[in-house]
């Protein structure tokens, strides 16, 4: 590893000091169909004990910034209770705190959050009171790893007005992405959504920049460009349409390319927006050397902890077995006399005698009965699937009980499963 550089070290953490995260968490996330009926998207449960949230929130406090506001809108009171019960360890006296920032009626009756801009616009009086040097604007629903003091240093370095994290893709991908075409020095010409033939990258014929939804403004310039798009009645609010292209020409923006920093390589980057990149997401975390390592303890991911006792696996019978495999098992489960292979069970399920779970998420609180047989599939909070069961086997069975992804994935609710509910935590 590189030496450490005390007066670089100290100029970083000068700069996460004076900088305030803004973590947009207000959106439903459609495309994940049932599992957004009751919650925002930052709120789903992911990787046996966290919720997609903890990962910005983790990477804040990790870089040093403690400073840090999450702008809730849709369905909400999962996410706010997970904050509030899991995020209180900051200490007020030192001038750390994560706020929450609901939509209110500040200035006018309509006055839900229209845009990524408008929602921070909406707070801007509550930003300028605090002083930040810099602001860092955070997507609330990506799954990574990242330091964002590196990424604050490049700004400052650059005398950027705005710096951009991007990732690279493919050609085929971009165009499901805000898109930069570049300079040779990172400078940003042009700033596309969803291009249908997306710019390349210098000195590159397949592969394009695509945004990660992490903007670090100066917090002067975010304010004037806040003001002034709030002013445009022709505006639809939001960074990536409106803010981003009507500052290129004028001011300097830059791509800050998210590599790792000792191999060059793209570093591990999820968005888990749909059923099958959810699904894939939580099963990478099972393989052996996974992209994103979860034991990484110089980058811990924090998280409100359950109190629950250890897994447990009983029976031992030539027929009822309970037994688990490349799996990852949360604490409070029971396998009771059952198998469960390349799975990822949440806290507090418990798998009855003779059935078999492979391929499959099972999230917190459900209870699998007996002689059940489930197949790629991701099995929501509170199921209680009936004895004999069989999922994953016959798509067009499937479908006419659950939800069936284009993969193949079979998603499975409470309400698919005949019983109403009216929230979930």
């Amino acid at each position: 590893m590189p030496t450490s550089n005390p007066s670089t070290d100290r100029f970083v953490s000068q700069l996460t000091r004076n900088t305030i995260a803004l973590i947009l968490a207000g959106g439903r996330g459609s495309r994940l169909k049932n599992m957004t009926d009751w919650r925002a998207k930052p709120a789903v449960p992911f990787g046996g004990k966290f919720r997609i949230i903890d990962f910005p929130l983790s990477n804040c406090v990790n870089s040093g910034i403690r400073k840090i506001g999450i702008l809730t809108q849709y369905k909400s009171d999962s996410l706010i209770r997970h904050i509030q019960q899991g995020w209180g360890f900051l200490r007020g006296e030192f001038g750390e705190y994560v706020d929450l920032m609901p939509a209110q009626q500040r200035h006018s009756e309509d006055s839900w959050y229209k845009g990524t801009a408008d929602a921070i616009f909406q707070n801007i009086d509550i930003l300028r009171s605090r002083y930040p040097e810099h602001i860092l604007v955070l997507a609330g629903d990506h799954i990574y790893k990242m330091d964002y003091g590196a990424m604050l240093a490049d700004h400052v370095a650059k005398r950027a007005d705005l710096t951009i994290g991007c990732i690279e893709v493919s050609l085929e991908e971009a165009s499901a992405f805000g898109v930069m075409d570049v300079d040779d020095y990172r400078r940003v010409k042009a700033f596309v959504e969803k291009p249908e033939h997306p710019p390349v990258m210098p000195g590159r014929t397949d592969t394009a920049l695509a945004s990660m939804g992490i903007y670090i403004f100066n917090s002067k310039f975010l304010f004037e460009q806040l003001i002034k798009d709030a002013d445009n009645p022709d505006s639809s609010h939001d960074f990536g349409h409106d803010i981003i292209p009507s500052v290129i020409r004028d001011h300097i923006v830059n791509a800050y390319p998210f590599l790792d920093l000792q191999s060059g390589a793209q570093s591990y980057w999820r968005d888990v927006g749909t059923i099958d990149a959810y699904w894939a997401a939580n099963m990478e975390l099972i393989g052996v050397k996974p992209d994103l390592n979860l034991y990484d303890k110089t980058w811990p991911i924090w998280t409100y902890q359950e109190q629950t006792p250890p897994a447990k696996f009983v029976f031992d019978e030539e027929d009822r077995r309970g037994i688990a495999v490349d799996s990852m098992i949360s604490g409070g489960c029971v396998v009771s006399g059952a198998t469960v292979r390349h799975s990822l069970l949440f806290s507090n399920v418990r798998v009855n005698s003779y059935s078999t779970i492979e391929d499959t998420i099972v999230l917190p609180e459900v209870n699998i009965g007996r002689h059940c047989r489930i197949t790629r599939a991701i099995v929501e909070k509170g199921c209680d699937i009936p004895e004999g069961t069989v999922i994953g086997e016959n798509p067009e069975d499937d479908a006419e009980r659950y939800h069936v992804s284009a993969g193949g994935v079979v998603l499975v609710t409470p309400e698919m499963l005949g019983v109403r509910r009216h929230y979930v935590r």
